[in-house]
């Protein structure tokens, strides 16, 4: 079948035909590729069209995809073993390497998501301290947990939801919501509710409202107030972690958070997540404390092997991110002079391998309302064009793009020249 025929048969037994609503390219008057395989930094449709993928299965395929020694760490580990809800030699591989290579994971706890990680934690920081609000940030999209979709990024900031359906009122009545970057607007919500503020929960460099990095000053001064307060400052590092440094973001920022949350690469592109970091708020998750938190897949052996081998290689090879990072700064600074030759309105963020393309008038975006100032219908001609000539980029302006070890300085010549012809 070809990819719009498979699409529209899908939309029979799915909602919209898809898993997740980003892929449904909603708003862009197109039927999404249908993708069958993928090598190294290529994509194939249905179709057998080939498109350079700065997707990566939204962030996780930091090695291209089918990495080889990934690939064969799930064929061997699934010869013996698939699923047991029971302790392995595999999870504690895992753990062990995660908290003697990354900073401030003292002990962690496997899951199965971002979503299960982010919400998870949020639970851990209520049970340790007793209290029951959270403070998160407008534009910031932790997975979708009734207490986050509030001023939410990504899907929902796409699909034009302010919140959702199904979430009722008193999953939210205790969500604070701040301005990213501005600590003023923190301030203003612990001088009235400090007392009562369990956790507060952040992307150190968002990437739900296209990537915005947080200011140094701006994350110095809320870790501060948390502690001022004994409030548990969490990171949501499901993006980043392993992604813009083999330790994650707090390791560009120097700024210690309680607890994390990591997912996409550390499962090799399986379905995986973990949070963790101080050893005394770890201890208070069953068995050992009252925080209840379970999970039947949780640690499973074929996510642990895929996840092991992809994270020994990041760590033996620091090199992979420099090569990274100048890819992104070549393509950064091609996409500036083309802007700049066409009278484009563009502003680009980036860290490392993460960037972002707004469309954008604005001399810089650095919050949420300043990503939403963006030209979502000139992003949407662009994605086109650029699809249309093998160029596979998220269909969404408030989305990141990723770079992987597999992409080269011909790739990044070819998105700016499709660039300039656009």
């Amino acid at each position: 079948m070809r990819s719009s025929d498979i699409f529209k048969e899908s939309q029979k037994y799915m909602p919209g035909g898809v898993n997740s609503p980003v892929r449904a390219y909603v708003g862009l008057d197109i039927d999404p590729p249908v993708i069958k395989k993928g090598s190294g930094a290529y994509i194939y449709d249905e179709d057998d069209n080939e498109y350079i993928d700065f997707v990566g299965a939204w962030g996780p395929m930091i090695l291209g995809h089918c990495d080889e020694d990934v690939v064969k760490a799930i064929k061997d580990t699934a010869e013996n073993a698939i699923a047991f809800g029971a302790p392995t030699d595999l999870e504690l591989k895992v753990a062990k390497f995660i908290c003697n290579t990354v900073d401030n994971f003292e002990m962690l706890r496997m899951v199965n998501s971002g979503t299960e990680a982010t919400m998870s934690a949020i639970k851990l920081a209520r049970g340790c301290t007793k209290r029951d609000k959270i403070v998160k940030f407008a534009g910031c999209y932790h997975g979708h947990f009734d207490g986050f979709l509030v001023a939410a990024g990504s899907g929902v900031l796409t699909s034009n939801i302010p919140g959702s359906p199904g979430v009722p009122v008193g999953s939210i009545e205790n969500t604070l919501i701040a301005q990213y970057n501005d600590i003023d607007s923190v301030k203003e919500l612990f001088e009235k509710q400090g007392e009562d503020i369990a956790a507060v929960i952040i992307e150190p460099i968002a990437g739900n409202m296209g990537v915005i990095p947080a200011d140094q000053k701006f994350l110095e001064d809320l870790r501060e107030i948390c502690t001022k307060y004994g409030t548990i400052l969490i990171y949501d590092e499901v993006m980043t972690g392993f992604r813009v440094a083999y330790k994650g973001a707090e390791s560009l920022y120097g700024v210690k958070p309680d607890l994390k949350t990591y997912a996409k690469i550390m499962g090799g592109g399986l379905p995986c997540g973990v949070y963790g970091g101080r050893r005394d708020l770890m201890e208070q998750l069953t068995p050992l404390g009252p925080v209840y938190q379970a999970g039947t897949m949780s640690g499973n052996p074929i996510v642990m092997a895929a996840g092991y081998a992809q994270l020994q290689k990041l760590y033996s090879n620091p090199g992979y991110y420099d090569k990274m990072d100048k890819l992104g700064e070549m393509l950064q600074k091609g996409a500036e002079e083309v802007a700049k030759e066409k009278g484009l309105p563009l502003v680009i963020n980036r860290r490392v391998n993460m960037m972002t393309l707004f469309f954008n008038e604005s001399s810089k975006v650095t919050n949420y309302e300043e990503a939403k100032a963006s030209n979502t219908e000139l992003y949407g001609k662009f994605f086109k064009h650029m699809l249309k000539n093998g160029m596979f980029l998220a269909p969404s302006q408030f989305e990141a793009m990723f770079l992987c070890t597999r992409h080269t300085e011909e790739h990044i010549d070819k998105y700016v020249d499709l660039m300039r012809k656009f």
